[in-house]
């Protein structure tokens, strides 16, 4: 079976999200492509012991992006996610000029890119954005399943999010 670009680099961001789950921490990665190229890729970082709120791994992605390529952010990019993007993350990723995401595995609990753009303020009402969903969630969700399904791991344990996960086939 001959596997799509999307395939292949929601394939990456997977990758990502499993050296996350490896290292204890919750198992979202990223990559950012630009023509045909992967040009920047993060995983979540800080979601177990000094827990924070902005290392996600899209917002790590961009910063990455942005260190080797100062400047507005090329048009074009789309972002790779095994998750959702969280609000913080979609907005901040579309005030930077991205309007394509594909993602792995819905955010029961937080996720962005359901936002009505066009009920917002002007900044976000004329943007069109280009949502690509479930893509590969499968694997994904496997992650989230064995990330869940783990007693050491804390972050979001009791969630909505949590119990949605164990209860996917």
């Amino acid at each position: 079976m001959i596997e799509s670009k999307d395939e292949i680099f929601m394939a990456a961001a997977l990758a990502q999200a499993r050296i996350a789950l490896n290292a204890g921490e919750f198992p979202v990665g990223c990559v950012l492509v630009e023509g045909g190229k992967i040009v920047a890729g993060g995983r979540r970082d800080h979601s177990r012991n000094a827990v924070n709120e902005i290392d996600h791994a899209e917002v790590l992605a961009l910063r990455e992006l942005l260190t080797h390529q100062p400047g507005p952010v090329p048009a074009g990019i789309t972002v790779y996610s095994t998750m959702e993007p969280c609000l913080m993350c979609f907005a901040t990723l579309l005030l930077n000029g991205v309007r394509r995401f594909v993602y792995a595995y819905e955010d029961a609990m937080g996720g962005g890119t359901s936002l009505d753009l066009a009920a917002l303020t002007p900044l976000y009402r004329e943007m069109q954005v280009e949502v690509v969903p479930l893509l590969n969630r499968r694997e994904s969700l496997i992650l989230f399943k064995e990330y869940f399904g783990n007693p050491a791991n804390e972050y979001w344990r009791d969630s909505l999010l949590a119990e949605y996960t164990l209860a996917q086939e």
